[in-house]
């Protein structure tokens, strides 16, 4: 029987179009990221750490179970929560939450609220519990904790957001914390959008530099930050805390003239040569009137080829390598931005839509774990010619498989796409999957 909503194609009227094609999903690599949760324990973690402040005794949907939905949600690109409502059906949802039907949006709504302060202090023990069986099966020589503030623009009524000069916009302000190695998002704290850079830092960064320094106690601790997280609060905490840091310094009038003799050198080469470019590195100890002691400051002098003036770069350090190592270790954190680029773009990170500033600081934790899970999956089990991938990329390549569902009473049967281009890449996954973790 034809469909109602038929379609013939006017570029060739033997064509018609209808959404009679049966159980069919758009959205089986998906799969994947259930076979890798089932081995890290991922949704378990959840189901153990997440214990909301509910008072009712029985739920249709338990909120452990939204929380999952949420996550693998944001995993295929259905950030919204009016998306719930379009996926309460979906084949291969329905499988990887065990489900019959998905919760609407309404109730996705109502949970978003129910959450608090305690909610967010699940989730940051959530993302570490998690980390540590990471941990167990790649275990990093290093940590180095890149600090950073970004901007998440807001367009309505939220609470909490503000103008923000530096941003040029409204919105909110947020601390986060990325492992400059690994890309893994180590904590994010939702601030109002106009407190400046370093506000709450040494209260965000304590817990962290704790739990690595009793727990890790192996690993080499670093930090890395920009001139806004330049504080004697930060270098004190750090110094009583045994952490190396590499943290830009704000260019004082002071600092520049206590580099006045490596500004002398670089005279001396530019004045044989005034057209090229020119570089030329040194150190020297500065000590501001609230400090206790003077610390170690690298310093990078640059004259871009046919400029005149110089670009000088001041780095706050009680790391023992050269000024040159320095300079280059600190430029690297460039990184920073392209994983809170990719939070943003791929997790949503910065769609803070309620006016409850509580629901918003829990969307923010919902965005980074759903982050790592991705991040994890990327770089554990991933074939090579796909770990460097980003979330859009993925979801093009691994996510966006097309299967049709058969059911019979002993098996559920996922039949994908017969020209699926990257047939072998899922099957080599499924094999690193297993070949990492072992067998269930």
């Amino acid at each position: 029987m034809n469909s109602l909503l038929e379609k013939r194609l006017n570029f060739n009227k033997n064509i018609k179009i209808n959404f009679d094609g049966g159980n069919l999903t758009s959205d089986a690599g998906l799969l994947l990221y259930k076979e890798f949760d089932a081995k890290i324990g991922f949704s378990d973690a959840i189901k153990r750490y997440f214990n909301p402040n509910d008072n009712a005794k029985f739920r249709t949907h338990s909120n452990e179970d939204i929380l999952i939905q949420k996550i693998y949600q944001h995993i295929a690109g259905y950030h919204t929560d009016d998306s719930s409502d379009e996926l309460k059906n979906e084949p291969v949802f329905k499988t990887i939450l065990d489900k019959e039907v998905l919760p609407s949006q309404p109730t996705i709504s109502r949970f978003n609220n129910r959450l608090d302060v305690d909610s967010i202090k699940d989730f940051e023990l959530i993302n570490e519990k998690l980390m540590d069986i990471i941990y167990t099966i790649e275990r990093p020589k290093h940590i180095l904790i890149d600090l950073d503030s970004t901007n998440c623009a807001t367009y309505g009524n939220q609470y909490g957001s503000n103008y923000n000069s530096h941003y040029s916009s409204n919105g909110f302000h947020p601390l986060v914390a990325f492992d400059g190695l690994t890309g893994d998002f180590l904590k994010a704290e939702l601030r109002a959008g106009n407190v400046y850079t370093s506000r709450n830092v040494t209260s965000f960064v304590g817990p962290i530099i704790s739990r690595y320094k009793k727990q890790y106690k192996e690993l080499t601790r670093v930090v890395r930050a920009d001139s806004g997280f330049s504080t004697p609060k930060l270098f004190e905490l750090l110094e009583e805390n045994d952490t190396l840091y590499a943290i830009r310094a704000k260019g004082y009038k002071t600092l520049y003239n206590l580099a006045k003799g490596i500004t002398e050198e670089m005279d001396y080469l530019v004045s044989k040569n005034v057209f090229d470019y020119k570089v030329t590195y040194g150190e020297i100890f500065y000590k501001a009137k609230s400090w206790t002691e003077s610390r170690r400051v690298v310093v990078k002098i640059e004259k871009p080829e046919g400029q005149i003036g110089y670009n000088y770069t001041f780095v706050l350090t009680n790391m023992k390598s050269s000024p040159k190592d320095i300079i280059k270790f600190y430029s690297n954190r460039g990184s920073m931005e392209n994983f809170i680029k990719e939070s943003k773009n791929g997790f949503a990170f910065d769609s803070l839509s309620s006016s409850n500033y509580l629901a918003n600081a829990n969307k923010l934790q919902i965005s980074l774990l759903a982050y790592n899970f991705n991040n994890w999956f990327r770089r554990l089990v991933l074939t090579p010619s796909m770990k460097a991938s980003r979330m859009e990329t993925l979801r093009n390549k691994m996510l966006k498989i097309a299967g049709r569902i058969i059911t019979s009473a002993r098996y559920t049967t996922f039949k994908l796409c017969s020209s699926y281009p990257y047939k072998n890449q899922v099957l080599d996954t499924l094999k690193r999957i297993d070949d990492i973790f072992g067998f269930a």
